[in-house]
């Protein structure tokens, strides 16, 4: 590689590298909410089903101390993880989801699982949860989410 191509490489890299902090990363239109935090825009990654009830506790406890109007929160499934989002589903220790679902619903979480995971683990349409949303690929959507200024959190 030339010496110019070399300083121009270097030079296109410190361009970019500052819009993405003068931009903050995605997340320049959000706004400090009243509690001390920043507004956040985060998706949760769940794709092991032993640990989904914890994950949504996670997602509990983040809208208790943001407040639900300060955060946007999207629990993307795939692989074992997306079993969370069938209704009658059990972990291993016992926990059903439906409930703790329909209450982070009703306070703003979505819900989304992977068309692919459906397809590759056979599983019936008809008993996934009202609040998830079929999406293609549960790994192409996080990717997606994060370029659009989500906070990636995988519990």
């Amino acid at each position: 590689m030339s010496q110019i191509k070399r300083i121009a490489l270097v030079a296109t890299t410190v361009v970019l590298g500052a819009s993405l902090v003068a931009c903050g990363g995605g997340q320049q239109n959000l706004k400090p909410a009243k509690n001390g935090y920043m507004q956040q825009k985060v998706v949760y990654h769940v794709n092991n089903l032993d640990s989904a009830y914890g994950a949504f506790r996670n997602v509990k406890n983040h809208l208790n101390a943001l407040g639900d109007k300060n955060v946007e929160i999207i629990v993307v499934t795939h692989s074992k993880g997306a079993f969370s989002l069938v209704d009658g589903t059990k972990d291993k220790k016992g926990h059903t989801f439906e409930e703790t679902i329909q209450k982070l619903a009703n306070r703003g979480v979505k819900f989304q699982i992977c068309a692919n995971t459906i397809r590759g683990k056979k599983i019936d349409k008809n008993k996934i949860n009202l609040n998830a949303k079929i999406i293609p690929s549960g790994v192409a959507q996080i990717a997606d989410l994060e370029q659009k200024g989500y906070n990636y959190i995988k519990p």
